[in-house]
């Protein structure tokens, strides 16, 4: 979409803390106005329709919406938005084994500034399933290198709770 489509959408989820949880609708609603501006085969509509089903507590009604944004070609940036918030809210529904699924493939992806984001969202969904040693492995990974001091150790630490004992 253009420049302007997009600032408006920027300028709206800025004020998404200025809504009461009982006037989520109404947050919805402003959403949705600016999806109706787009064309019928955007996957940015449903990303984000998505987005704010999940922002207003709806898991339920974002991840098919995630996964229509997906399948319509949402890729880049927002492509791996899409999935860390899809991961997510499928844990929230209680199909954490899936949010692995997805997620674990972007522990490959080019970095960028969703890496930590990916990280944290597959450590939750590792804990869901009982995985926490490789959950937490995942977190102290992210955390190491924001580390003032012990960058080192604790990735080493990080290594060590999912390596074979030897």
């Amino acid at each position: 979409m253009n420049q302007d489509w997009e600032d408006r959408v920027t300028a709206a989820w800025a004020t998404f803390d200025d809504y009461a949880e009982a006037e989520a609708a109404d947050f919805r609603a402003v959403i949705d106005a600016l999806v109706a501006e787009l064309p019928d085969d955007s996957p940015l509509g449903p990303f984000e329709q998505a987005c704010a089903w999940d922002s207003t507590g709806h898991s339920d009604r974002a991840v098919p919406l995630y996964r229509e944004a997906l399948a319509l070609g949402l890729t880049g940036y927002q492509g791996r938005r899409a999935k860390i918030q899809l991961s997510s809210s499928l844990r929230n529904i209680g199909q954490a084994e899936e949010g692995v699924k997805l997620l674990t493939p972007e522990l490959d992806a080019p970095s960028d500034a969703l890496d930590d984001a990916v990280r944290a969202c597959l450590a939750l969904c590792l804990s869901s399933l009982g995985r926490d040693r490789e959950g937490l492995s995942l977190v102290l990974g992210a955390l190491a290198p924001h580390l003032p001091r012990y960058q080192r150790s604790m990735a080493n630490y990080a290594r060590a709770l999912v390596e074979p004992a030897g």
